[in-house]
């Protein structure tokens, strides 16, 4: 079964487009838990086992465990881990260089990390990402509109007629497929999910930005169109709880999202 199929499969099976951002951060751990990096794995693996049964992918923030240096990557190794045959996994670590280093990337986090699917900046152009889909039982995701306020820097740029995350989707779909690449589209921005959706029915959409970053579910449903997607929830739903009880708070709100997205899947 490649990265794809997988994925369908764990939504269908769930019943569930999201997806729990694991962007551990330990000044914002919950009273049982000391704030230094020895309590990082212990609660990703609580936030698994609160999550699971409502949440079919799970993505990594590559950057949170990175800053620890070793100690971090065997973190997420052991994250990865936790999660394996049980969910989607997404390493949202936005490689994206020139082919030989690409490669190594590519290397790095399909075969060591073993993830389902990475996270990439396409600004160097088609051999930054092909080295990616020579993987091709896996899925490589491309930024093409952020969520952050900084897209509007560049991502928006009319470039004959047409904004520069179009270009970047409309060159990227001579690469590969809609079983090996997917697209980075932030939650926030709900008018151009839908344009994208016209362009594209039928790529995966990853769309970050609901929770804590404020997108409005009901907009961004509506405008995907029912189109497939693995909707993103970070801090909204790992710190939903802060005291001895933290779990049960994780569990509500991770089947709050759930729900909600269903709302208005046909």
């Amino acid at each position: 079964m490649n990265s794809y199929e997988k994925l369908l499969e764990f939504q269908k099976v769930k019943n569930s487009r999201l997806c729990v951002g694991l962007d551990t951060d330990i000044n914002k751990l919950p009273s049982p838990f000391a704030k230094n990096i020895d309590s990082i794995l212990d609660f990703n693996a609580e936030i698994i086992d609160s999550t699971i049964e409502h949440a079919s992918a799970y993505k990594i923030n590559f950057a949170f465990y990175e800053q620890y240096g070793s100690k971090g990557f065997e973190i997420i190794k052991e994250t990865i881990n936790l999660i394996k045959d049980k969910a989607f996994v997404i390493a949202d670590a936005k490689r994206g260089d020139i082919g030989n280093t690409s490669e190594a990337y590519a290397k790095s986090v399909y075969e060591y990390f073993d993830a389902d699917s990475i996270t990439v900046a396409p600004y160097m152009g088609e051999d930054s990402i092909i080295p990616f889909l020579k993987y091709d039982d896996k899925m490589t995701f491309i930024l093409a509109l952020t969520s952050n306020s900084g897209s509007n820097d560049f991502q928006r740029l009319e470039i004959n007629n047409k904004p520069l995350f179009m270009h970047v989707i409309e060159k990227s779909l001579t690469w590969g497929n809609e079983k090996n690449i997917g697209f980075v589209t932030g939650a926030t921005h709900p008018s151009d999910i839908e344009l994208i959706r016209e362009f594209i029915p039928n790529y995966v959409l990853l769309l970050p930005g609901v929770g804590a970053q404020g997108a409005n579910i009901e907009r961004l449903m509506i405008a995907n169109n029912n189109g497939p997607c693995i909707i993103n929830a970070s801090r909204g739903v790992i710190y939903a709880g802060t005291g001895e009880n933290y779990k049960h708070f994780v569990n509500l709100k991770a089947n709050y999202y759930k729900s909600e997205f269903n709302k208005y899947i046909i």
